[in-house]
């Protein structure tokens, strides 16, 4: 190639040819066709460099498009569980109200880390309880406070068991953790877990009579114990076959089980 005045010369040879073609092209035409090429090539780059984010994102599009419908599912999802919550809240207040009694605990109190349960009672040594000393009949109201009887005592033929259900002893629906008293003094029989009764704590008493204490979340005594009236045998709770917390007092004589209202007269 060479270059002369105002024209560009380009000689072009082909291999096995002994002519050769000129070709003389004007000096600006060379220089336009020239830029023309590198504004070209630098379009094409410019085009791919912004086709390539745009084709990445158009990848993308099908993936939110699921993942935005997956969510709006499970937002309806949830919506519908609030909706069962708040309905299940609103049974459980009517039914607390016909029955005047918390007989579920507080939810808040149930997810805290810390046992939540109300103070011990100390007496001071001295002072005159008003309980017995030593061992005594099964007289006395096992809790600190009157609870709420939700299951009276069913004896084989007796009033209420015509189906033939049985249930020996009551059931006071009381929050877990609450102090659980002897009704009398005696010595504790048999501390342990079966599968009806949960963590119970079993008291011997003058004259046959024995004592149970049911559904126990915490026991405080040990088999052999002497123990006085009024004394923690250990904490309520919600163990064995229960359906919500409840403290089961059973009253037995001679090994028959009898109504403890037709022995305890106190309810605190």
């Amino acid at each position: 190639m060479s270059q002369s005045g105002r024209h560009v010369t380009i000689v072009v040879h082909e291999d096995g040819d002994l002519a050769s073609r000129t070709l003389r092209i004007p000096r600006w035409a060379y220089r336009t066709l020239i830029g023309a090429a590198i504004g070209l090539g630098a379009l094409m780059l410019l085009a791919v460099a912004l086709y390539l984010p745009v084709a990445a994102t158009a990848g993308r599009v099908p993936g939110l498009a699921r993942e935005v419908e997956r969510l709006e599912t499970e937002n309806r999802r949830i919506g519908e569980l609030v909706a069962a919550l708040d309905s299940a809240e609103k049974r459980y207040d009517r039914i607390r109200a016909m029955l005047g009694a918390d007989l579920v605990p507080d939810p808040v109190q149930l997810a805290t880390t810390l046992p939540v349960a109300p103070a011990i009672h100390a007496r001071l040594a001295g002072v005159a309880t008003g309980l017995e000393t030593g061992p005594s009949e099964p007289t006395h109201w096992p809790l600190d406070d009157p609870g709420y009887i939700t299951r009276g005592h069913l004896s084989p033929g007796g009033p209420g068991s015509q189906d033939g259900g049985t249930h020996p002893g009551i059931d006071i629906a009381v929050p877990i953790g609450s102090p659980v008293r002897a009704a009398g003094g005696g010595t504790i029989l048999q501390t342990g877990e079966d599968p009806e009764y949960g963590v119970f704590t079993l008291v011997e008493h003058p004259g046959g009579y024995q004592s149970m204490y049911g559904h126990l979340g915490r026991v405080a005594v040990v088999p052999g114990q002497p123990i006085s009236a009024g004394q923690v045998l250990g904490l309520s709770g919600n163990s064995g076959r229960s359906s919500a917390p409840h403290l089961h007092f059973e009253i037995r004589r001679g090994g028959e089980s009898i109504d403890p209202r037709s022995m305890v007269k106190e309810q605190n």
